[in-house]
């Protein structure tokens, strides 16, 4: 049997043929020389690597997160030097602010307090105070009034606060005289009585309504509360209370009214003296008074206990028999006309009284009542009916 003698037959291999596709075209195999994804190839895999934009990026990445980094750096620094200059300046305060008046009241928190000295400007920030507080102490602040300055700084205000009210009021109520209003003025610390009342009876201050050559400053000066700061003197005080009662006497028109009567303003005080301790209540003021200007226009004596009781000192009580014999100008019962000075203070409302008096012929007065009301009466008789009636009532 014949072999065969094809290509095949003969072990060879068979001439690529013409049509057939080239090695480097073959699917599934690569361009280059080899068969790379084939272990058998021998060969090793290429280094991949990215390309130069993915690097870009990447370095501006971290460019800008240094950047946010380092500028919120540069904010928390700044904010922590701004807090701190801040809270140093609030701590500091500023010199020469303008006083203030800080009262505290009874069960007032801090927190209360703390937005008292806001709202008047001691302090610009009441969570800087507390933090201030909070490092060196919060102290124990009693009611009472303080005397601080706008803007002060934290280290004074705690001092003045932890040593105490130091602004004091001074009541001084219709009926004083120099002598119990210096009494008063001697309770307050840092002064003292007898120096006040040798101050008001020296004649270094002068009322406009005082006599030539007096030095009594009784009835001519202001009632009501006065408010006494720290290093206060009697001077600047003693000033307050006659500029006070300028103020009032004008406003009543003392001036223009006490020549209605003929009498000086200086006189007309002296009446509504008398009338402010022998009314005492507003519903007997403005009688009482014309119970004055009667007697004075018959040339009757006054005849008032208060006079008596101011020649010796005393506020109200009993008078008796040997009272009534007082040689002394201001005892009423033996010597006509007024007296020589007010006894007292008067209120505007017994200034006013003894400027428009009410309209009647009324000579005498009693006091009927426990409540003060005085009963009027034009003779001696009904007098003594309506002493009969105040002793069955039991009035003093």
């Amino acid at each position: 049997m014949m072999a065969d003698d094809t290509p095949e037959s003969r072990g060879g291999v068979p001439p690529a043929l013409d049509d057939a596709p080239a090695m480097d075209d073959a699917p599934g195999r690569s361009a280059l020389s080899g068969d790379e994804s084939s272990p058998s190839a021998g060969t090793t895999s290429p280094v991949r690597t990215r390309s130069p934009r993915l690097r870009s990026t990447a370095a501006e990445r971290r460019r800008r997160i240094f950047t946010v980094l380092l500028v919120a750096g540069l904010c928390v620094v700044g904010f922590v030097v701004w807090a701190a200059l801040w809270y140093e300046g609030q701590v500091s305060g500023s010199r020469g602010g303008a006083s203030t008046i800080v009262y505290v009241t009874k069960g007032d928190s801090f927190g209360q307090v703390s937005t008292r000295l806001s709202d008047q400007h001691v302090i610009s920030s009441s969570v800087a105070l507390r933090i201030y507080l909070t490092l060196h102490g919060t102290p124990v602040v009693l009611p009472g009034g303080y005397y601080l300055h706008q803007h002060e700084g934290f280290a004074g205000v705690r001092s003045a606060l932890a040593a105490g009210p130091d602004v004091f009021d001074l009541y001084v109520p219709p009926g004083f005289t120099v002598a119990e209003t210096a009494q008063r003025v001697g309770l307050l610390p840092g002064h003292d009585a007898s120096s006040f009342a040798s101050l008001a009876t020296s004649g270094a201050l002068h009322s406009p309504f005082q006599p030539a050559g007096s030095k009594n400053l009784d009835g001519l000066l202001g009632t009501g509360t006065y408010v006494v700061v720290p290093g206060e003197s009697d001077t600047t005080l003693l000033e307050q209370m006659i500029d006070r009662f300028d103020t009032e006497a004008t406003s009543v028109g003392l001036e223009q009214g006490s020549a209605t009567f003929g009498l000086t303003p200086y006189q007309l005080v002296t009446v509504a003296s008398i009338v402010e301790k022998e009314g005492v209540y507003p519903q007997n003021l403005s009688k009482v008074a014309r119970v004055i200007y009667n007697r004075l226009a018959i040339g009757m004596d006054l005849q008032m206990n208060a006079t008596v009781l101011y020649a010796e000192g005393r506020d109200g009580g009993p008078v008796s028999s040997a009272d009534l014999e007082l040689d002394t100008p201001y005892n009423t019962y033996l010597f006509p006309g007024l007296t020589p000075t007010p006894i007292c203070f008067p209120s505007q409302a017994s200034l006013r009284a003894a400027l428009a008096p009410a309209p009647g012929n009324w000579l005498y007065f009693v006091v009927v009542s426990k409540n003060g009301t005085e009963a009027f009466s034009d003779t001696l008789a009904s007098q003594n009916a309506n002493e009969a009636l105040a002793e069955q009532r039991g009035a003093p």
